[in-house]
């Protein structure tokens, strides 16, 4: 069978409505290819699956649908890969629910990397949140780990931002639309440069729109892929605290990184905390836990005169970034100095903070605004301010 018949009857089997990854597999587990499937006859088909699903497969096949999709994989930069395919990652292999067919923009080999993480957290996430996605993606990129997320707005995308940031980054988009479909619309340019770097793949056929459904469900490729999974920021209840759970069933690490008490978005970090996740304050935390190293930094070389030597790509940057935030605190005035004393690394509203620094409200709010425009608070909903 050419290679085109071949991809032609796995895009037939996976587009029939109401055949779902679960029955391809029972079928493919009776009669093998999925060639084999069709010309196996109604009976022996309907003892598998039942006579209603039968009649469904054995219907004339989409070939208009089947033909758009053969073509955009005919496309420099697309592939689609089946169950059977060697280079189908074999980390897949190890979930509950493998993905029979997979849509893929960018190097496929990318998608079976031994050393990757998943970094995922809210979509409405703090400034704090997404500094903290951003800077542990970089360093871990740097360090050699492919970041796997799932290009949604917040915690995700500045993964994906992270990771790219780094000359030598590589990321993987795990999307819950077609593989034609970018969403949120606002990431079109990151998913190209992704599409560039690394691997944006889906489950889904192409054209398929943003249904809320697909999305926890993507949550299982997200974990699969990875060695581990860090969740940044979550509320109780949300989608990363399923891609946790998938990453635990699935025999991978689990790690979260601790937030302020009084925050919404720390109570799922800490839950899986107090359930068995690692709590990690550093990159560095993550790459011993995998038993992986961080790059040996190279030999330092003299500094000229009056340059200042440059730190070892991979070396961690938390150092530079508190002597940064001293430096910016030692210039703040008295009464700056004072207001973020009084407002800790805990969100706070006015009311608290009027008592706190002992200052009038009118006072307060102009040093308030001082601060934000120089960036070391920002405004939380509810009228609340968190120190940067």
């Amino acid at each position: 069978m050419r290679a085109e018949d071949d991809l032609a009857a796995w895009l037939r089997l996976t587009l029939v409505p109401g055949v779902g990854p679960e029955r391809q597999r029972a079928l493919l587990a009776a009669f093998g290819l999925p060639d084999r499937v069709f010309g196996a006859g109604r009976t022996a088909i309907a003892s598998v699956v039942g006579a209603d699903i039968a009649d469904r497969l054995l219907a004339p096949p989409d070939e208009l649908r089947i033909d758009a999709t053969l073509a955009w994989a005919a496309e420099p930069d697309n592939r689609l890969l089946t169950l059977g395919d060697p280079e189908y990652p074999a980390a897949l292999l190890e979930i509950a629910d493998p993905p029979v067919l997979l849509y893929v923009k960018g190097d496929p080999a990318r998608l079976s990397s031994l050393a990757s993480l998943a970094i995922v957290g809210a979509r409405s996430a703090t400034p704090s949140g997404t500094s903290n996605a951003e800077a542990f993606a970089r360093s871990l990129a740097g360090s050699g780990l492919t970041i796997v997320s799932g290009l949604a707005l917040g915690i995700d995308t500045a993964a994906h931002r992270g990771a790219l940031a780094d000359p030598d980054g590589v990321t993987i988009a795990v999307i819950g639309t077609g593989a034609d479909r970018v969403y949120p619309a606002k990431n079109r340019p990151l998913a190209l440069e992704i599409a560039e770097r690394g691997v944006i793949v889906s489950e889904y056929p192409l054209g398929t729109p943003p249904l809320p459904a697909n999305f926890p469900r993507r949550n299982r490729i997200i974990a699969g892929l990875s060695r581990g999974v860090l969740v940044v920021e979550a509320a109780v209840g949300s989608g990363s605290l399923i891609t946790a759970r998938l990453a635990t069933e699935c025999g991978r690490e689990v790690f979260a990184i601790p937030g302020s008490i009084h925050s919404p978005l720390a109570r799922g970090c800490h839950r899986l905390i107090r359930d068995g996740a690692k709590l990690v304050e550093t990159a560095a935390d993550v790459l011993e836990e995998l038993n992986l190293n961080p790059p040996a930094p190279r030999r330092a070389a003299r500094a000229p005169a009056g340059r200042t030597k440059r730190a070892p790509r991979g070396a961690p940057a938390p150092s530079t970034e508190r002597s940064n935030a001293e430096l910016a605190f030692e210039n703040a005035s008295a009464d700056e100095k004072r207001v973020l004393d009084a407002l800790g690394h805990d969100p706070l509203d006015v009311d608290t903070l009027v008592t706190r620094a002992g200052l009038t409200v009118d006072t307060l709010y102009a040093i308030l605004l001082a601060l934000e425009l120089d960036g070391h608070l920002t405004r939380l909903p509810g009228g609340r301010f968190q120190r940067l």
